[in-house]
């Protein structure tokens, strides 16, 4: 969606040439990530992101000298009225390092845009690459030709959301399986994240989650002995099937008979999209590979499907 965006900028000349992206560039250089991230030995089991795509300038230096226009594909406090109340009730405490004294969340943030490596893509579904290859051809209308003429070309840049990460606490816990980490993997809910709708629980998850993630990073003192929690959120609105089909499938709940009911929630969907779930969390796991996680103590989450994703991942 943003090239499509970027790309009408550049039609009415909203971006001219000494515009673009200038990897020597003074300012450019101040956007290099404010942490290290990234683990080297896992980077073969990742197929959906870009394991140096937050370090382009270190990574590519003779590809910026041969004139590539190569752009970084991984990019705070957090103030949430929850925590300001489980602060108000005691269920956290403010230590001034994690948790301020005003009750905002100290945290490191990343920001993530898919990338697909199709041959690691297709093993992982048990397929093949050509079979892959033709069927995102057919389903997105031709649009990308590319696809099934130049198989040398194994990168593609799906038209889908990204994710951000959110870590709590000691980064260098991440990477240590000794040092308790809290995990969370929430897939987006806009209408409930957002905008408080009550129609579902995916908001209330997700406060539990970093209230989680701040008791385990707050148990390790911070930088005595380094505990961490980290939240994983996937733009993956309506298990994948996008916004619009899951208000259709609101509007059948509320409809049908013997009135909404949110057991039916997974019934309705199959009956409005033909399929219940397209967020095939096998993908998810490439996240938490990147980090360099090998361990997780306290995973939030009361999905079978990502727990059982992320073990048979290899993550204990």
């Amino acid at each position: 969606m943003r090239i499509s965006y970027r790309c009408v900028a550049e039609d009415v000349k909203k971006i001219e040439d000494k515009d673009l992206f200038d990897p020597k560039s003074v300012y450019v250089s101040l956007t290099s990530h404010a942490e290290t991230f990234g683990v080297e030995p896992v980077r073969v089991k990742i197929v959906t992101i870009d394991p140096f795509g937050h370090c382009v300038l270190e990574a590519f230096p003779e590809h910026f000298e041969k004139g590539y226009d190569i752009r970084p594909t991984i990019a705070a406090h957090m103030d949430m009225q929850e925590i300001h109340e489980a602060v108000r009730v005691g269920r956290l405490k403010p230590d001034g390092k994690i948790l301020k004294d005003t009750n905002q969340l100290v945290i490191t943030k990343a920001a993530i845009d898919p990338v697909w490596y199709l041959p690691g893509i297709a093993k992982r579904f048990h397929t093949t690459e050509s079979n892959l290859r033709q069927q995102i051809f057919q389903e997105t209308n031709g649009m990308y030709p590319e696809l099934v003429t130049r198989n040398d070309l194994k990168i593609f840049l799906p038209p889908i959301g990204g994710l951000t990460i959110y870590i709590f606490g000691d980064l260098a816990a991440i990477t240590d399986p000794t040092k308790q980490l809290a995990v969370r993997v929430h897939d987006e809910c806009n209408g409930s994240d957002v905008f408080g709708s009550d129609i579902c629980t995916c908001r209330p998850y997700l406060t539990h989650a970093i209230e989680v993630c701040v008791e385990t990073a707050q148990q390790g003192g911070y930088v005595v002995v380094g505990r961490a929690g980290v939240i994983v959120y996937f733009r993956k609105e309506g298990r994948a099937l996008g916004e619009v089909t899951k208000y259709l499938v609101y509007n059948l709940r509320k409809r049908q008979e013997g009135g909404d009911s949110a057991a039916e929630y997974f019934n309705c969907t199959q009956a409005v999209a033909g399929i219940q779930d397209v967020r095939f969390q096998a993908l998810m796991p490439d996240a938490l590979h990147w980090l360099g996680i090998t361990r997780i103590d306290k995973f939030v989450s009361m999905s079978d499907m990502k727990y059982d994703a992320i073990v048979n991942s290899g993550i204990e």
